[in-house]
């Protein structure tokens, strides 16, 4: 494991949320409503209070710019996003456990919004690849027609593609071109 599991599940998140956008005009929004963002937040297990209705959604809509910000950003950049995010929370890490989870940090209250939690729960998981100078695992998915963003945790800095099916489609793509190719 390269990161806590904590940090793990929080860049998953945050790459979930980011991707739940619409990037490209054939994109739909996946957070059109507030029983979306309460279906997502169900998948992945944000905790705390909610205030289901639709200015907490426009705050998670927000939120998503700014942490697709930091897919693409330089390290010096990707500190001040982090920092900035971290600052407007008035983040304040504490050890806690709750659940399923062992210890782990959170570091707003759970009566803090939800897009704040967001927030700080990302940038807590930047925190850690950037002091592990592991940037470079956070892209854009390698497919042409995609705009998602990838957290790559495998061994070998491999993952090029979504978890959309992109990468199953370009290689199809590429079976075939091999094929069209052969005599």
């Amino acid at each position: 494991m390269l990161f806590a599991h904590d940090t793990e599940m929080a860049l998953r998140g945050a790459a979930a949320l980011v991707n739940t956008a619409p990037t490209l005009p054939t994109d739909t929004e996946d957070l059109a409503t507030v029983a979306d963002l309460d279906a997502f937040v169900r998948q992945w297990e944000w905790t705390g209070s909610r205030a289901h209705d639709d200015t907490e959604l426009a705050s998670v809509h927000a939120l998503r710019p700014r942490l697709r910000q930091l897919w693409t950003a330089e390290t010096d950049q990707a500190v001040e996003l982090v920092n900035a995010l971290l600052a407007e929370a008035g983040a304040l890490p504490q050890l806690v456990r709750h659940g399923e989870w062992s210890w782990h940090l959170h570091a707003t209250p759970p009566e803090a919004p939800l897009a704040t939690r967001m927030a700080v729960e990302a940038a807590m998981a930047m925190v850690d690849v950037i002091r592990a100078d592991e940037l470079a695992r956070l892209r854009v998915c390698a497919a042409e027609d995609c705009e998602d963003v990838v957290i790559d945790l495998s061994k070998n800095r491999s993952k090029r593609f979504c978890d959309g099916g992109c990468g199953n489609r370009a290689n199809v793509a590429a079976y075939r071109a091999r094929k069209a190719g052969a005599p």
